[in-house]
């Protein structure tokens, strides 16, 4: 996934941790309340905290998206180095030929089987309005031993970092 350096200065700390995970799980709500999650390559977090995807125009998740107020959540997860992140924010279908073109890779073309020009193709962006996040910082190893330790102890497991921003 690309990822630009961030106007929000807050911002920054998600994009550091959400760069390398290219495949987010976007969760909307459906026609029966339901929340439905599904796995989506993230092709690019540019400055403004927006996450833009590839989508079908006519995949369900468009619909559902403008059913209910353009609410969605990103789910990130690196569990290998402790770090996740949410995202709610709004989501929006957008049409933008540029876009497209420089986003495009040839990875999509499963997906798109006629490029670029595919009738289907078409944006979702999610604009990020709050993001939460946990980090560890520490090596795996240490975690294990502060788990060992808090067990031992009877003390509460220290998880490392969590904060809350917002983007406005």
């Amino acid at each position: 996934m690309e990822t630009k350096t961030q106007r929000n200065e807050q911002l920054e700390k998600i994009r550091e941790l959400v760069k390398d995970i290219r495949i987010a799980m976007m969760t909307t709500i459906d026609d029966q309340g339901n929340l439905v999650s599904r796995p989506m390559a993230t092709m690019q977090m540019d400055e403004n905290g927006t996450f833009w995807f590839f989508t079908k125009k006519s995949a369900p998740k468009v619909d559902q998206i403008d059913k209910h107020e353009h609410r969605v959540n990103l789910a990130f997860a690196h569990p290998d180095e402790a770090s996740y992140v949410s995202v709610s924010g709004s989501a929006d279908e957008v049409y933008d030929r540029a876009k497209i073109d420089e986003l495009w890779s040839p990875a999509a073309k499963p997906w798109f089987p006629d490029g670029k020009d595919d009738p289907e193709l078409t944006l979702l962006k999610v604009h990020t309005e709050l993001a939460e996040y946990w980090d560890s910082t520490s090596s795996r190893m240490v975690r294990f031993l502060e788990m060992a330790r808090a067990a031992v102890t009877g003390d509460t497991y220290k998880e490392g970092e969590n904060q809350k921003v917002y983007n406005s």
